[in-house]
């Protein structure tokens, strides 16, 4: 009896002794985490607005190389805090937000050792084109006019801080490739003009809420045109003689990352980010050649079934020029996107057990940048709901955007691919900010690139044209593994990668040389797709093969959405332990 008593009284003492622990640890943590995000909204302003956070509309982030290396060692501090709480006292769910939050933190801190934040220009947009912001942000009241005047106005210093950045890269040999540093005075050459009305910055104010009184009108209206005058326009003629005279002249004729300064390593942390895995870049170039013979080999029973009478490139070349395949004008393009997404929408259902509650629109890339982007990209919705999410359709050229992409295209961008993630993850309200409004690139476009291969559930790709064009773009990704490689870290040129891409897809020459340059100025990124969709892949497939009869596929997207974006090593694990469950119940 006593024996039991001193039992009792040992198991009683042990968990008095460990609830104050995990309330201590669980308490350093969440105020950490809170901490952290409430800095970074300070830190960002724009990406605070991007939510729907409008306490800093009024203020862009300090990019002064003093605020930078600030920013760095507060990160660095962060990391020190998080690595003393001890995470074995934490709860299952906060083990698990533990080791995302110390995952995004390190990634920072090792990165800056690259000196990236030195490269400050992106033929993509930045600085030369502020005034994209503004489909991004909160306008609809006064002061959110007010806000943007606010920011109008500090455009001088936004510049000036870009100049420094580039002058100190110059200095220390971290220079972008010439070939694409080409494409930016023309970008900047828009914001040059005379009058202010003539501004891309006046655009928001042309028609401004009708709810707002003549006077405010008035007096915003003649606000913009004299910040815009005064400050913007005489900012950027700045901006154009450093970029014409200094910068671009400077250049480097080199494309790959292992050009600068630590370059191989720079591109091997790189290609771990990305794909949050341990592949080295040479085994992601392997891989990359592997699928792309997979890929052709599908292709080419396609070709077959047509009875086409040529060979593989023959019938590449018959897609990139006959006018069947493409609209003659930007309104009929745009119809067709529109027309393909009420189409999707409706049959999800058949997949999905839970759907985002927040809508999406279809809008047109804007002019000024749709020369030298993509096909099309989205934009998440904001967090208060104030922004729906947006998927930006390119309609620049017409006639080198085939028929055939737009359903492929569309089940990425949109539904079920990236807007049914994204706003998803939003609605976890559960989850702490950091989760529900960042991302592991490997999962969000890997679950993206997997969505593709669901077209054909929600009854799409019935003739032998569309689902040539999702093999297309399960090619273009697996290209993506071999020529992002091969800039960066084989020493390929531009013209071998360009080539190796329309040797092996049907993308027009046009949209292939976008891609490429895209990939030089974004080390790493594009690998993340392939890799990503692989691993839903396997894991769906270990899914099916485990449960056999009894796997719901509805239960099984919910499963692997209902936790957010995660690295995938920790996707697996959580997979996994669903498998695991499904089979004892």
């Amino acid at each position: 009896m006593l024996r039991l008593l001193a039992n009792l009284l040992a198991i009683t003492l042990n968990i008095l002794l460990t609830i104050p622990a995990y309330a201590d640890a669980s308490a350093d943590f969440q105020t950490l985490v809170d901490e952290v995000w409430e800095h970074q909204m300070a830190e960002f302003p724009t990406f605070a607005s991007y939510l729907g956070d409008r306490r800093y509309n009024d203020q862009w982030t300090d990019q002064s190389l003093s605020a930078i290396a600030t920013r760095q060692q507060k990160t660095r501090d962060f990391l020190s805090r998080v690595y003393a709480i001890e995470r074995n006292e934490l709860s299952d769910g906060d083990q698990l937000n533990y080791e995302l939050f110390r995952r995004e933190l390190q990634n920072d801190a090792d990165r800056y050792a690259y000196n990236g934040h030195l490269l400050p220009f992106s033929h993509r947009g930045g600085v030369q084109t502020l005034d994209d912001r503004t489909r991004s942000i909160p306008l609809a009241t006064v002061k959110d006019y007010e806000d943007w005047l606010s920011r109008m106005s500090q455009i001088e210093t936004v510049i000036k801080q870009t100049i420094d950045l580039a002058e100190r890269g110059r200095r220390d040999g971290i220079m972008p490739p010439a070939v694409l540093m080409q494409r930016i005075p023309d970008q900047i050459a828009t914001q040059l003009v005379e009058v202010g009305t003539d501004s891309p910055f006046y655009e928001v104010f042309e028609e401004l809420p009708e709810s707002f009184s003549t006077t405010d009108r008035e007096r915003l209206q003649q606000s913009a045109v004299d910040t815009i005058e005064k400050t913007v326009i005489p900012a950027y003629r700045r901006l154009a003689r450093y970029f014409e005279r200094t910068y671009l002249p400077a250049s480097r004729d080199s494309i790959g990352l292992s050009s600068l300064p630590k370059g191989n390593e720079w591109y091997e942390f790189l290609a771990r980010e990305f794909t949050t895995t341990q592949m080295t870049p040479d085994d992601i170039h392997r891989l990359g050649l592997s699928e792309v013979k997979r890929i052709r080999e599908a292709m080419q029973l396609i070709i077959d079934e047509l009875e086409f009478d040529g060979d593989f490139q023959a019938f590449l070349e018959f897609l990139r020029s006959d006018s069947q395949f493409y609209y003659d004008n930007p309104d009929d393009l745009f119809e067709a996107y529109l027309a393909i997404c009420k189409r999707i929408d409706p049959e999800l259902v058949k997949l999905f057990g839970k759907l985002p509650r927040m809508p999406y629109g279809v809008k047109a890339i804007p002019a000024a940048t749709a020369p030298d982007t993509t096909t099309a990209y989205y934009t998440g919705p904001a967090a208060d709901g104030s922004r729906a999410g947006i998927y930006w359709v390119n309609l620049y050229m017409p006639e080198v955007r085939p028929k055939y992409e737009i359903e492929v295209l569309s089940v990425h961008e949109a539904m079920p691919g990236h807007h049914l993630q994204i706003a998803l993850q939003q609605e976890l309200g559960e989850m702490p900010n950091f989760r529900r409004f960042s991302g592991f690139t490997a999962f969000v476009e890997g679950w993206g690139l997997y969505s593709e291969s669901l077209g054909h559930d929600l009854g799409l790709y019935k003739d032998p044209y569309s689902r040539f064009g999702a093999l297309t773009y399960e090619m273009w990704r697996a290209v993506r593994l071999v020529v992002d490689t091969g800039i960066h870290y084989k020493g390929w040129t531009r013209q071998q990668a360009i080539d190796f891409f329309k040797d092996n897809a049907a993308k027009t020459e046009h949209d292939i040389i976008n891609e490429i340059d895209r990939y030089i100025g974004n080390p790493g990124q594009a690998l993340a797709y392939k890799i990503g969709q692989l691993k839903i892949l396997a894991l769906r497939k270990n899914a099916e093969a485990a449960l056999g009869g009894n796997f719901d596929i509805r239960a099984f997207h919910d499963e692997l959405l209902g936790a957010g974006a995660l690295p995938l090593d920790l996707l697996e694990q959580r997979m996994d332990a669903w498998v695991t469950s499904q089979l004892q119940e």
